[in-house]
């Protein structure tokens, strides 16, 4: 099997509260990754938590997007998954930008492959 995409798995700390609180500035930020990450919107939903956080979703034609913020600890968690065109990691520097992060840990999965433990495992019909 082949690459079938690029999944990025976000972590980011020190941003600002009043950025990872604010639904609209979530819903920005969301727009322009998708957009600077050359990906195609085709929902998105954002939803405020009371007292603080955010969740916001973006369906892609490329896969999703998916955000979760906790404004009392300066910190949100991104899933940046792209199959085909699109360019995730553009999409993630976008995404610490927009919020301000000043740390960020990115890991990069690549889907599709079958692991060479699996193929074996397969191999004797598991």
């Amino acid at each position: 099997m082949e690459q079938m995409g690029t999944h990025l798995v976000i972590d980011a700390w020190q941003a600002p509260a009043e950025l990872l609180n604010d639904p609209e500035a979530i819903r920005e930020a969301l727009i322009e990754a998708i957009t600077m990450g050359k990906a195609t919107l085709i929902d998105m939903c954002v939803h405020q938590f009371s007292p603080h956080g955010v969740t916001a979703t973006a369906t892609l034609a490329e896969s999703h997007i998916a955000i979760h913020t906790w404004p009392e600890h300066g910190y949100f968690a991104a899933d940046l998954f792209f199959c085909g065109a699109g360019q995730p990691e553009i999409a993630a520097k976008v995404l610490q930008s927009a919020l301000k992060a000043r740390q960020i840990k990115v890991q990069e999965l690549q889907r599709g492959f079958i692991p060479a433990s699996l193929k074996t495992i397969s191999a004797r019909g598991g």
